[in-house]
């Protein structure tokens, strides 16, 4: 069952004065290690498994946790949606991210979502450079017309993290029993 792709585990401890936006990234890196954990070195037929009555897989995780990292990605920077979320068609095939999962091989679905989260990495860090948490986002909002600061931003995107790092535990226990918090450090 399992795949000879491993995902990255580690987890780096934040330096003991560390401020506020090291914190906040350290937060959000710790539950992209937990997800790693829970959802890598499985094979296609592991990534495609559901639980219970719930048509959520770990294939479907991976891709939707792409999803969102390139989407904070865009609001953070501005810039243009990279492939494959440039060329979805979002009114037609709504929930894609999740049911396209399905027709993609591990190898795929761990390297979009390691590229997404390089990606994501590097935007925060440039953003974040100054440690600008008040700094507004580059969209603006659709109900005030206002942008939410960018400490909002990366909250929501370790909340979304820790959301469906609790999917991701009940998935994983279910397929091949593995339990846990953190990912055992070497």
């Amino acid at each position: 069952m399992t795949a000879e792709i491993a995902l990255d585990t580690r987890i780096s401890e934040p330096s003991p004065d560390a401020g506020e936006a090291e914190l906040l990234l350290f937060s959000l890196d710790r539950s992209r290690a937990q997800f790693a954990w829970k959802a890598g070195a499985l094979d296609a037929a592991a990534l495609r498994r559901t639980v219970g009555s719930s048509a959520m897989t770990l294939g479907g995780l991976l891709k939707h946790l792409s999803w969102v990292e390139e989407r904070y990605a865009i609001d953070v920077t501005g810039r243009p949606p990279a492939e494959p979320w440039r060329s979805v068609d979002w009114d037609a095939t709504p929930g894609w991210d999740w049911t396209s999962a399905a027709h993609d091989t591990p190898e795929q679905l761990y390297a979009l979502w390691r590229a997404t989260v390089e990606r994501c990495r590097e935007a925060w860090s440039a953003v974040l450079a100054d440690g600008a948490l008040d700094e507004p986002a580059r969209f603006t909002a659709d109900d005030a017309g206002r942008s939410p600061v960018l400490r909002r931003i990366l909250v929501d995107l370790t909340d979304e993290y820790a959301r469906h790092v609790g999917h991701a535990d009940l998935l994983r226990e279910g397929i091949d029993g593995l339990v846990g918090e953190d990912p055992p450090q070497g």
